[in-house]
C-alpha cells in the first residue's frame, strides 16, 4: 500500500499527516474531521491543500496531531498535508506555494519577561 508522509507545525502543535489513495476521508487522532473540529472555518483550513491541488476525493488522510490549541492544530495539519502532497507529486509545488501553504508560520507565543505581568503587560501604574 502506497503511503505519503508530511510533517506540519504551527505554534506548539505538531501534526504527522499520512496520505493514502482513497475516497477523501480525513481522520484526525482516530476521529472523523467533523467530530474533531467543531468550527467550520477550521475544517476549511484543513481541506485547503487538497482543494488547491484538486485532490479532495483522491486521498484518504490520517493525521496524528499533538500539542497546542485547536486553531494551531488545524494550521499544523494544513502544513503537514501540503508537505505530503509534495511527496505525492512535485508538480503540486507551484499551486501550493502560490497559495502560501508550504510556508511554516513563524508566529509564536512571546515569552513572559520579569517585572511584567505578561509578555508586554506592565503592572498598573500609580503616581502615589
Amino acid at each position: 500500500m502506497t503511503q505519503y508522509y508530511g510533517t506540519g507545525r504551527r505554534k506548539k502543535s505538531i501534526a504527522r499527516a499520512y496520505l493514502t489513495p482513497g475516497t477523501g476521508k480525513i481522520t484526525v487522532n482516530k476521529r472523523d474531521l467533523d467530530d474533531y473540529f467543531g468550527l467550520e472555518t477550521l475544517k476549511v483550513i484543513v481541506r485547503q491543500p487538497l482543494a488547491t491541488t484538486e485532490t479532495l476525493d483522491k486521498y484518504d488522510v490520517n493525521v496524528i496531531v499533538r500539542g497546542g490549541g485547536f486553531t494551531g492544530q488545524a494550521g499544523a495539519i494544513r502544513h503537514g498535508i501540503a508537505r505530503a502532497l509534495l511527496v505525492v507529486d512535485e508538480n503540486n509545488r507551484a499551486a501550493l506555494k502560490a497559495a502560501g501553504l508550504l510556508t511554516r508560520d513563524p508566529r509564536m507565543k512571546e515569552r513572559k519577561k520579569y517585572g511584567l505581568k505578561a509578555a508586554r503587560r506592565a503592572p498598573q501604574f500609580s503616581k502615589r
